[in-house]
């Protein structure tokens, strides 16, 4: 739990003071490099020249839509030093939490029961830590950012358990790097809730990030 804390403090400062399609990137392309060097030395899972290449090919496709985001950044360019780094600090607790928690879930008789703790705790640290914020608010803007959280909760417990369940069965690393093309989808999100252009410069390196989990997923 205090990696997490620290993933989730870091995330919102990261959040706070850069754009996220710049932001985000690099904080999902930094985590699956990290976990995969660091995965050689706690599980002594290796990758081999090909998977390299995927893994380079993903890597620089994340990379590639946060240089093509920060191309057309409007505004916030005064925080963009502080923004990135905040990012490259979440992306190392993003690597920590996955590497710590694979152990964890793999030492557990029933992986559900230490998602279930997880979740349990997980839940006692926000309230907490946002107490003063959450009494302030007007009382019309409860029930909406309630019903918000449960469905982040939801979302939150397919996703987090999926990813965990994943490197219970599967090699950490070749699971970090599959969760990583969550940029792609980032990018759909951008394009179709934000109003963003995607254009054909963001549709080839979403395809390069593609081509790098599926190189890494199939060349083991």
């Amino acid at each position: 739990m205090g990696i997490h804390i620290a993933y989730k403090v870091a995330q919102a400062k990261t959040y706070q003071r850069g754009a996220f399609t710049v932001v985000y990137p690099v904080v999902r392309g930094s985590a699956p490099l990290v976990v995969v060097l660091v995965a050689m030395v706690v599980f002594d899972e290796r990758f081999n020249a090909v998977q390299w290449v995927g893994l380079g090919l993903l890597v620089g496709g994340i990379f590639g839509l946060a240089l093509n985001s920060l191309r057309k950044l409007q505004v916030g360019r005064d925080t963009l030093v502080p923004a990135l780094a905040w990012a490259l600090i979440t992306g190392v607790t993003v690597a920590a939490y996955t590497t710590y928690d694979a152990w964890g879930i793999r030492l557990a008789a029933n992986p559900f029961t230490f998602l279930a703790w997880f979740f349990v705790l997980d839940g006692i640290f926000m309230p907490l830590w946002s107490w003063r914020r959450l009494v302030a608010l007007p009382r019309a803007e409860i029930a909406p950012l309630a019903a918000r959280g449960m469905i982040g909760a939801v979302v939150a417990f397919a996703s987090f358990g999926s990813v965990m369940l994943a490197t219970r069965i599967d090699d950490v690393g070749r699971a970090a790097v599959l969760r990583e093309t969550s940029t792609v989808f980032a990018a759909l999100v951008g394009w179709v809730i934000l109003g963003e252009k995607v254009g054909p410069r963001r549709v080839a390196l979403m395809a390069l990030i593609a081509l790098g989990a599926v190189i890494v997923e199939f060349a083991a």
